[in-house]
């Protein structure tokens, strides 16, 4: 009786998960120690996915441990991990258990992209090797049935999961045997056998009799709840339908057979004999259709014992009326069993490999966060430049502080000479030249990495479209064009910044062509320098002036304001604050990251004193400058005005102008090789996130390929047999009635049902001495008319008495004694040990023809329809 149904564990082609993960981690991780620890948790990871699903297991608590360990740790690494058929595309193939292929209508295997379809299928294996030890104890003692039961309801349990998440987990068709349907009667079949075990455990105990009728009933009761939901379903294989069928009669048996015990103890004898009846008719179905898979002998011994005792003292001594079936009180129900929750972890001995890394949630958190953070920081700095640029271009429009210096008329001003002096030191013209002579090269190695990468995208891209237009609908895989729109959106948006780039290069090499002649004066020594510079009259009288005092005054806090924004800029810059504990935090606390109201509190939290202070110093240069304005003003009436003084002025406003454009020039031009590096790294990442995905649809491909082969080549090649000619069906020796459209069985001789050939006529005489031979009744060999037809009439219905050559399956066929000593390999047709005497019915005339090879007997002609 202790038949227990175990599931087959699913097979899995190998795959390398160390590769693309520590890809990820070396793309998305600064380089350092937290980088190669990640990348050793990702082979650690590889190693535990060959130990668990790589090989064939052993149905032990250990093997199921490691397996437990392994869908632990997918469920750790689904958040870290950003697993897509666009980012960390991973295909995994899993194998059918039942290996049915179309016979069940699905797949013999499925390949997907999808962490969640891996996990699905290790916890499959979970429940399935969870059965498969369960199976395997003993269940003669107390250890092995609490084993059993504990690993049948965790089996049950894993099943219940994956009928609840499969769909969601896949968001397409799954195999059969992970299908909502097929798993969700696994579950119960594992629900079922666990209450049996129970229900051995209360027998083994000797527990009261009601209890353990209400165990068995309820065992019954999912048994029979199984075998419906699998009834009319080829989803599962065909032995488990006659265990199902058995198990549920047998515990109807049981359950039956100690209620009467409880109705003998109630006095209720005659409800006792109704009872054990009826075991004993459930036990009797048992061994006469599913005794091949179930052995009910002792259970049926021990049934047919107690109702042969019962109905004796029945019948000598109560004479208690046996009551119908249907009148017996319904036998009550007691669940001990439930299906084990997956609550992960699921293995006792799990440790996270990838403890120290933080969810995907955190890192695009962690991403806009600082993203959030590198604008505020640039807005502000680009403020302070603006700033400072503004000022800059109106002391050069006002010719300060060149115009106060320049008191003696004929020497070069101290601000022009400091100025020239930073110009020559930082390489002077040579270095714009140089940096811009370096720009179309970065531009043009940008624009190549760009150009690859989208080729490789479109060339696959060309392929799947191909082969989906070849195969149509059984193409059934993501198009690459929906697969690729997040990259063509990466790809799009680098080529407009490499436009926006190429227009900006064109600004700064036009700016460079307009100031160039007067950097190029600054970049000479001072005495080239000065005399460049038109002298004119001194203005000795203005040296002492009051205006020129407030002037210098007014320009050194404007000096200090620029010198605070320099400061400010580099607080800004060197602010750093983690924000990953935040982050983790609301994660658990909530379940979800509210990125946007946490990082605007923070950075408000973090940077609001500085921004204040950037606030201030655009406030206080706006003061500063309209002072100087208006102080220039009075400087400029009481300055003598002539021509000599306006052209010298003229020159020193440009030499002070060609100085702030210098330094400008050289900050975009290195931005811009900077900017240019910068996109190199990224676009060097894009292109091997293209030829990754590319080479994981390409491996893709060529397996669906296959598998597609495999399938057309299974196909018939005829949608269906044809109907068989008339002259086949029709009767060979005369017209018969109308053959009916209802299908006849064939007989159980019949090894074919192909249509009948003609009855076989008679042999003719084989004589030696070409002399008639008299048959049986004294006739001739002549051929004779039969009664009513003439001598050439077709051949009779039905052959005329043997022997006639036969085959096994012809109707009529009986094996034909053989001569002693006969051998076929050492005698031929005609020279056997004597001539065999052939007897011709009356009649039948003889027809000699050819002789057909290997066969003892002349060639049937044929006969044509009349």
């Amino acid at each position: 009786m202790a038949t227990f149904i175990s599931v087959q564990s699913k097979k899995a082609s190998e795959v390398d998960l160390a590769k693309p993960l520590c890809k990820f981690i070396q793309q998305t991780y600064p380089a350092g120690e937290a980088q190669s620890d990640h990348c050793r948790a990702a082979e650690e990871l590889n190693k535990l996915r060959k130990s668990a699903v790589g090989r064939p297991l052993d149905k032990h608590e250990s093997s199921l441990e490691t397996l437990m360990r392994y869908y632990d740790q997918l469920c750790s690494i689904e958040p870290k991990f950003p697993f897509s058929e666009n980012q960390i595309c991973v295909t995994f193939t899993w194998k059918d258990a039942f290996d049915k292929g179309s016979l069940f209508g699905g797949s013999v295997k499925l390949a997907l992209a999808s962490l969640g379809y891996e996990k699905t299928c290790v916890l499959f294996n979970c429940g399935a090797l969870a059965s498969q030890i369960a199976s395997e104890q003993n269940l003669d003692n107390d250890e092995g049935l609490k084993t059993a039961a504990k690993h049948y309801q965790f089996a049950s349990g894993a099943f219940q999961h994956i009928k609840d998440t499969v769909l969601s987990a896949l968001n397409r068709d799954p195999t059969v045997d992970i299908s909502p349907d097929t798993v969700g009667t696994l579950s119960l079949i594992m629900l079922a056998q666990a209450q049996e075990v129970f229900f051995l455990k209360a027998t083994r105990d000797k527990m009261k009799d009601a209890i353990i009728a209400k165990l068995a009933n309820q065992a019954a009761d999912y048994y029979g709840d199984a075998f419906k939901q699998c009834q009319y379903k080829d989803t599962l294989p065909k032995e488990v339908f006659p265990v199902l069928a058995a198990k549920h009669c047998i515990m109807q048996a049981n359950a039956e057979y100690h209620q009467s015990i409880l109705a003998k103890q109630q006095k209720k004898f005659g409800e006792e004999i109704g009872r054990l009846q009826h075991a004993s008719d459930l036990v009797k179905t048992v061994a006469s259709r599913y005794d091949e898979y179930v052995n009910v002998k002792d259970l049926a011994d021990k049934i047919n014992r107690a109702l042969t005792a019962a109905k004796k003292d029945n019948d000598f001594i109560y004479h208690d009326r046996v009551p119908d079936l249907k009148d017996l009180d319904p036998i009550g129900k007691a669940s001990l069993v439930k299906s084990t929750s997956v609550i992960v972890p699921i293995s006792q001995k799990f440790t996270d490999l990838f403890e120290k890394m933080v969810p995907l949630a955190v890192q695009q958190s962690l991403s806009l966060y600082n993203q959030r953070k590198a604008d505020l920081v640039n807005r502000s700095i680009a403020q302070m430049r603006e700033a400072t640029n503004l000022a800059n271009g109106v002391l050069a429009s006002l010719n300060l502080p060149a115009a106060i210096e320049d008191v003696s008329g004929d020497s070069v001003p101290q601000s022009i000479l400091q100025k020239s002096k930073s110009v020559i030191e930082q390489g002077g013209i040579q270095t714009i030249d140089q940096l811009i002579k370096d720009l179309p090269e970065l531009l043009q190695r940008n624009r190549e990495i760009l150009d690859e990468s989208l080729r490789l995208l479109s060339e696959e891209e060309a392929t799947d479209n191909d082969l989906r237009a070849k195969f149509k609908e059984r193409w059934q895989r993501t198009p690459s064009s929906e697969l690729y729109k997040p990259l063509r959106a990466e790809g799009a948006n680098v080529s407009n910044i490499l436009d926006k780039a190429i227009q900006a290069d064109g600004h700064v090499k036009e700016r460079y062509q307009t100031h160039r002649d007067t950097i190029s004066l600054l970049c000479k020594p001072e005495p080239e320098l000065n005399a460049a510079i038109p002298s004119a009259n001194p203005a000795k009288t203005m040296q002492g002036s009051e205006v020129v005092s407030v002037l210098r005054s007014l320009l050194a806090s404007l000096d200090e304001v620029k010198k605070e924004r320099e400061q400010l800029e580099n607080d800004l810059k060197s602010v750093n604050f983690d924000m990953t504990s935040k982050f983790l935090t609301a994660l658990a606390q909530d379940g979800a990251i509210n990125e946007e109201a946490i990082s605007v509190t923070e950075l408000d939290r973090i940077y609001g004193s500085l921004t204040h202070k950037v606030q201030e110093t655009l406030k206080k240069q706006d003061e500063l400058l309209k002072n100087i304005q208006n102080a220039y003003q009075e400087f400029s009436k009481m300055k003598q005005s002539n021509s000599e003084s306006n052209l010298r002025e003229e020159v020193l406003k440009n030499l002070a102008v060609a100085n702030d454009n210098f330094v400008e020039l050289v900050a975009n031009l290195k931005e811009g090789t900077k900017f240019y590096n910068e996109l190199t790294e990224i676009l060097l990442k894009f292109q091997n996130k293209c030829s990754d995905i590319v080479f994981a649809r390409k491996t893709e491909r060529d397996e669906l390929l296959k598998d597609l082969q495999q399938s057309i080549a299974r196909e018939p090649s005829a949608p269906s047999i044809p109907s068989q000619p008339a002259y086949q069906t029709a009767a060979a020796g005369g017209s018969k009635p109308a053959a009916s459209t209802t299908p006849t069985p064939a007989p159980r001789t019949m090894v074919s049902s192909k249509p009948q050939p003609p009855a076989r006529p008679p042999p003719p005489v084989i004589s030696t001495a070409n002399t008639p031979v008299s048959t049986a009744t004294g006739a001739t060999a002549s051929p004779a008319p039969l009664p009513g037809s003439s001598a050439a009439s077709t051949a009779p219905s039905q052959a005329q008495g043997p022997p006639y050559p036969t085959y096994p399956g012809y109707p009529g066929y009986c094996q034909m004694p053989m001569p002693m000593g006969y051998n076929p390999y050492t005698y031929g047709q005609y020279n056997l040990p004597y001539a065999p005497q052939m007897y011709q019915n009356p009649g039948q005339a003889p027809y000699p023809g050819p002789q057909q090879p290997g066969y003892p007997y002349p060639q049937q002609p044929y006969y044509p329809q009349q």
